[in-house]
């Protein structure tokens, strides 16, 4: 059912009105709207705002609803990538599972749009991508799931890994992954030239985690924006985490912030507890695209996260020292309508025409809505009702 009438509603926390979708896009929004024939809901005066978006993440690795994992290890970044990819298959992590868990709950709490990297290496092959490519399958019309080939364990390192990613890219991988090209690969002209010319041989975009801090950082980042330029792929570069854009000299950031703004080299962070971070006000003062992600959740890198962008939102917020309401309305707008735009989707929001993908939330105002820890109402995906109450909403679907 994509016809659909929801009254009683606040859009984006504004006057009381409802809102009429035909087709799966919003026809028209306003009080005592009349439709005959068309199932209706009550918002019961909850506010109404774009899907949440969840722009990094990795459904291929969560632990959810296995037992609790032990053995974590600490330490350097090598020795995290080792341990997952050495225990995977003794854990028995199913990617389909555990995907389809994670992605289910994600939609219960009012996600719309999913970017989700899937390893691609010499232990797995491309099992690990086929398992997600069922779960964006299962779950076609409930939520859009963007998939990127990544090399977790890395590319120029690997012999074979760049023809397992042109496998994964044909196979139906939405975007071409990289990981930190200088301190990973030791070799950034060779991986960064390797990963452009995947992109310009597939016609996909590009999203290159990139943990390298400091100058390093920089110089990666400069690389980048290098290729984008030189390539004409302006707004289909994508840099997740970016730390070194967390340096603290403003000298040095203001200007690489104005060249990626200037590229349109989009910026997915996850407000890393443990890292410099870019400043999420400073990147939107700068006209940067922004995405949100809560990357991996209750994983073998860590225990920590919840399959749900406002919880990731209020870790970013905090992270930036967020109090004002307008900030948290920024926060918002990047956990949501920003994320999607951020991620190259329909990111019109709850506008006239728009596809009727939208999440309700409780709050008097939107910066309340992103503080208070409540279940979603309804969450609404093409005009089709996919959660109630934190609860999925979807026939033949269930928690696995």
């Amino acid at each position: 059912m994509t016809d659909l009438l929801i009254r009683n509603i606040r859009p984006m926390a504004g006057d009381a009105a409802d809102l009429l979708i035909r087709a799966g896009r919003i026809v028209a929004m306003g009080q005592n709207l009349a439709a005959e024939g068309v199932a209706v809901e009550d918002g019961q005066g909850a506010i109404a705002i774009p899907s949440l978006t969840d722009a990094h993440t990795h459904l291929d690795k969560t632990t959810w609803g296995m037992g609790w994992y032990a053995g974590r290890k600490g330490g350097a970044l090598q020795a995290l990538i080792d341990n997952e990819r050495n225990e995977r298959i003794p854990l028995g992590l199913d990617v389909h599972r555990q995907s389809m868990r994670h992605a289910l709950q994600l939609i219960a709490n009012g996600t719309g749009q999913i970017r989700s990297h899937v390893d691609v290496d010499h232990d797995h092959k491309l099992t690990l991508l086929e398992g997600k490519l069922r779960t964006r399958a299962a779950l076609q019309g409930a939520v859009d799931i963007q998939i990127v080939a990544f090399p977790q364990s890395g590319l120029m390192i690997r012999p074979g890994v760049y023809e397992l990613l042109d496998e994964a890219l044909a196979m139906g991988a939405d975007v071409v992954g990289g990981l930190d090209p200088s301190s990973m690969d030791r070799d950034p002209k060779a991986s960064l030239d390797a990963i452009f010319r995947l992109a310009e041989k597939h016609g996909k975009p590009i999203d290159i985690h990139l943990h390298e801090y400091g100058e390093l950082g920089a110089f990666t980042l400069e690389e980048i924006i290098i290729r984008t330029r030189a390539h004409g792929m302006q707004g289909k570069v994508g840099v997740s985490h970016c730390f070194c854009l967390g340096m603290p000299d403003p000298h040095r950031v203001g200007p690489l912030m104005d060249q990626v703004a200037r590229e349109d080299i989009r910026i997915f962070t996850t407000g890393h507890p443990s890292a410099e971070v870019p400043s999420l006000q400073d990147m939107r003062a700068a006209g940067i695209k922004v995405g949100l992600g809560c990357d991996g959740i209750r994983d073998t890198w860590g225990p920590w996260g919840q399959p749900d962008m406002l919880h990731r939102a209020r870790i970013v917020g905090m992270k930036n020292r967020m109090r004002r309401d307008d900030e948290l309305e920024l926060l918002l707008d990047a956990a949501s309508r920003g994320g999607a735009e951020a991620m190259g989707m329909d990111a019109q929001g709850l506008a006239l025409g728009a596809v009727a993908d939208l999440t309700l939330v409780a709050g008097e105002t939107l910066a309340h809505a992103v503080v208070e820890e409540a279940p979603r109402p309804l969450v609404v995906k093409g005009g089709r009702v996919v959660a109630r109450n934190g609860a999925l909403a979807l026939p033949g679907i269930t928690m696995p």
